[in-house]
């Protein structure tokens, strides 16, 4: 078959501008998601999820150019108040998002195990790895998120140890005898013991009015927290008391949404997650020194708890993580294998606990 000479000339043309147009490109494929917190972005789990885990994400995606995630956030209260991420995400109000555990206690029962076990670890490093080991050894975790629509793929620990800011200086337990201390989910079970002290339940959010009111007369906190919210201008004396390291951030996806992704996009999450939880943990540990300095700089007086007084306040609690073991195990639930391991990995890490909450179980 002859060529046209139209033709040859129309060939001819197209060959020349390859070398200026390039090869062709196949286009990314685009996929939306809507990541959501209740917090306001100032607080630092948010912020560097904004500022690490999303960028990390579109990083690693654009190393292999096949997706391209389109970002909505949506923080502070624009889709969900702080203990409304469970359910927005849940509702598909958000695809991924930032869960506050402590405000779920019943739905999320085995997310509590590193603040049933107070006075053992103020390592937010160590905690953090033990607590995701624990999810990923035990599939009770991921179950119980599964239960709420999600999908679990890391836990965070944002606070470096829980201390208590106060309006009149606090020192030891019997100056906490007759205390309403502001807490959130299991922490309130640390004044149990003490003649007189009552935990409130509250949000952080919320801490600075219920100490200035009067609501309340201390809060328990950590002191980066404390810097963000400007805690010493109403609760000048904090009690250095070192109550522990604990999980509160986990990080999940809408399950529907988590069917649909393509299974490049979910590893690129899963192992962003991991990198999110040791990220937010060292955050936190490097920043504990500086906060605690701009506590003071911002008028607060820290008063040191001693060995002694620490042993008392210990030992005066009920056990509360055999209480957290066994209501797990009622339900079916390796509660106590659990509270086991967890407390193996933190003493092989290095922690000495006060009180060996899971030796116990044996007496």
């Amino acid at each position: 078959m002859k060529l046209t000479k139209r033709w040859m000339l129309t060939a001819a043309t197209a060959l020349a501008l390859v070398p200026v147009l390039g090869t062709p490109t196949i286009a990314k494929e685009k996929i939306s998601m809507i990541a959501i917190d209740g917090y306001p972005e100032k607080a630092m789990w948010v912020k560097e999820f904004s500022g690490f885990f999303i960028p990390r994400v579109n990083e690693l995606l654009a190393a292999s150019g096949n997706y391209e995630i389109e970002w909505q956030e949506a923080y502070g209260g624009t889709i969900v108040k702080p203990r409304g991420v469970l359910e927005g995400i849940k509702l598909g109000l958000g695809d991924i998002g930032i869960v506050t555990t402590i405000f779920h206690n019943s739905a999320l029962p085995s997310q509590g195990i590193s603040a049933v076990t107070p006075f053992v670890s103020a390592d937010a490093r160590v905690v953090a790895k033990a607590v995701d080991e624990i999810a990923k050894e035990f599939p009770q975790m991921a179950a119980e998120l599964a239960d709420e629509n999600q999908v679990y793929l890391a836990t965070g620990v944002v606070l470096d140890t829980y201390q208590l800011f106060s309006k009149t200086p606090i020192a030891n337990i019997k100056d906490l005898e007759g205390k309403k201390v502001a807490g959130a989910g299991y922490n309130l079970r640390y004044l149990e013991g003490i003649e007189g002290a009552a935990g409130v339940r509250g949000g952080l959010p919320k801490f600075y009015n219920m100490v200035q009111t009067g609501l309340t007369d201390a809060a328990m906190l950590w002191p980066e927290a404390a810097k963000t919210f400007k805690i010493a201008e109403v609760a000048p004396y904090m009690l250095k008391a070192d109550l522990g390291a604990v999980n509160s951030k986990t990080v999940t996806v809408n399950a529907d949404v988590w069917k649909k992704l393509p299974d490049e996009v979910k590893g690129i999450l899963q192992t962003v997650a991991v990198e999110y939880r040791d990220h937010i943990a060292a955050i936190a540990m490097d920043r504990a020194a500086a906060s605690l300095d701009a506590y003071k700089a911002g008028g607060g007086t820290v008063v040191e708890m001693s060995a002694d007084e620490r042993v008392a306040w210990a030992n005066a609690m009920p056990n509360i993580a055999l209480d957290w073991a066994k209501a797990l195990d009622e339900k079916g639930a390796p509660g106590t294998e659990m509270l086991q391991a967890y407390m193996a990995k933190l003493k092989a890490a290095g922690a000495t606990p006060i009180r060996d909450w899971a030796a116990e179980m044996s007496n």
